[in-house]
């Protein structure tokens, strides 16, 4: 870890525009929002990318529908083999991030300072429950059997947050409002700091968007059941600190941080912002503050109440019986119809740091459920991919032994991507799905399938979000953050989207062929 000093203010309004929405600027656009278009009320559509993608046909930061993307045959593991026949239907919403983006328990002036900053602030972070309810209305479209939410719901453990997004999913009336009524943030027209979009003002101009933002709405509610794989920032403080009094006086308070001082020493962190910086800031300020209207439904939330408020919320209260979670962990185990059984670990740390983990009693446990699955294919979810997180490994190695094992799923990196591997019961695929936070701000879907021959096919896609006049601005804007998903690369390649993932005919012996 190191340290850079903060330097003074003075960047030019052209030099913080091409950081933040450099392409905004050739667009141009103005739209004024109808007090009536204010939430995700009905359907365009499947949002399936086999059929239709979002392009820009000709650079210019606009945001065109384009032809579909088909499945794409992977065979890294096994032939391909024409499928014949549907064992399972599921899809995965990842990352969120339904976000509080008044609270004074964020720390938006982080993100001028570039990596690892660059997710502090997000042109289109007032979006974010809009979002998630449009994408609620695209998955019902497709009337998967079960959905997997894998962590980062919530952006920072807030008890409004996860009332909120509870609404989203659950169906029902949504209030994306804190504070007093109205918009009470950086992006605002009034705030002179040119380093924060501002709808109102700048390119690409959306008269109204914030006050719309602010309105409640209806949500349709998941048709399927749904359920949570606990990530960072569902149970620390901006994802990576335990809630304290400290930093809970900071988020339920009426300053916020508006300028950091001069000569302040920022740690940096090559994984994400420092747990010791969050802390220290929330806590003592260390800088100039404007005042914000306070809020005690921001007040951050222990691990224990935000999982027994999600188990009770979702269908894990069914599953409950078979899953190891009790109490401060939260992992289950549930059908896909069937044919096809679904295992969740919870990877999210309960002390600081934005890291997996997976625990040895995870481990014992894991082996357990995957015996119980008897001849049923098994889908393994977590937040954090396993390959990267600590216990990882071994997790990994157990899942490899078990032929009915066909992937690990995850979300956590913000990026599309699908890796094969290779082990003894034939080996599964790892399946990453970008953020909804960020561009290409897209869930995905998967059909379990059989194939000639007897064996067995993974078929995955992506899915755009669909309804309502907020959520495709939210798209549009991500587009053009130049810090987000798409300078990042977050859809991946052709390879890591809409992808038939062969898998071979799976034995009791643990071979496949």
């Amino acid at each position: 870890m190191e340290a850079t000093t903060v330097p003074r203010r003075g960047r030019t309004a052209a030099a913080i525009g091409a950081g933040l929405l450099g392409l905004a600027l050739v667009i141009g656009l103005v739209v004024v929002l109808a007090p009536g278009d204010d939430g995700p009320t009905s359907a365009s559509g499947s949002g399936s990318t086999l059929s239709t993608t979002w392009t820009d046909p000709d650079g210019d930061g606009a945001l065109a529908p384009g032809p579909g993307e088909p499945l794409r045959d992977r065979t890294d593991l096994a032939p391909a083999a024409r499928s014949d026949r549907t064992l399972a239907t599921f899809a995965q919403i990842t990352d969120a991030h339904v976000r509080d983006e008044e609270s004074p328990g964020r720390l938006p002036v982080l993100d001028r300072f570039g990596e690892p900053f660059v997710t502090a602030f997000r042109p289109q972070e007032a979006l974010s429950t809009q979002v998630l309810g449009a994408t609620v209305t695209a998955l019902n479209e497709l009337d998967p059997q079960a959905v997997a939410v894998t962590g980062d719901l919530a952006d920072s453990a807030q008890a409004n947050e996860r009332e909120q997004a509870i609404a989203v999913l659950g169906g029902g009336r949504v209030d994306p409002d804190s504070g007093r009524p109205g918009y009470d943030g950086v992006q605002a027209a009034s705030n002179p700091d040119p380093f924060y979009y501002r709808p109102a003002v700048d390119a690409p101009r959306h008269r109204g968007l914030l006050a719309a933002a602010q309105r409640p709405f209806r949500s349709p509610g998941l048709d399927a059941p749904w359920y949570l794989a606990t990530g960072n920032h569902d149970v620390l403080t901006q994802g990576v600190v335990a809630p304290t009094q400290r930093v809970a006086r900071a988020a339920t308070g009426s300053r916020a941080i508006a300028e950091l001082d001069e000569d302040l020493e920022l740690p940096r962190s090559s994984d994400s912002i420092s747990p010791e910086l969050v802390d220290r800031l929330l806590s003592e300020g260390l800088g100039r503050t404007a005042r914000t209207p306070a809020d005690p439904e921001r007040r951050p939330l222990a691990a224990e109440e935000t999982l027994a408020r999600l188990r009770g919320a979702s269908a894990a209260r069914k599953a409950s019986a078979t899953g190891s979670g009790s109490g401060t962990r939260l992992d289950l185990a549930f059908d896909i119809g069937p044919r096809a059984r679904g295992i969740v670990l919870d990877t999210a740390r309960r002390d600081s740091g934005s890291g997996g983990f997976v625990s040895p009693e995870q481990l014992a446990w894991l082996e357990v459920e995957l015996g119980r699955a008897g001849g049923r294919y098994v889908v393994v979810f977590s937040h954090h991919p396993l390959r990267a997180a600590e216990g990882g490994e071994a997790a990994l190695a157990v899942l490899e032994r078990n032929p009915r094992v066909v992937a690990a799923v995850s979300g956590h990196a913000h990026r599309n991507a699908v890796t094969p591997r290779r082990g003894a019961g034939g080996g599964l695929w790892l399946v990453e799905t970008a953020s909804l936070a960020d561009f290409p701000q897209q869930a995905r879907a998967f059909r379990l399938v059989g194939t000639e021959g007897g064996g067995v096919a993974l078929e995955t896609w992506m899915v755009d979000h669909t309804g309502g006049a907020l959520a495709p601005i939210a798209r549009e804007l991500a587009y053009l953050d130049a810090q987000g998903g798409r300078p990042a690369g977050s859809r991946g390649g052709v390879g890591d989207r809409n992808v038939r993932l062969a898998l071979g005919r799976r034995r009791a012996d643990g071979t496949s062929r």
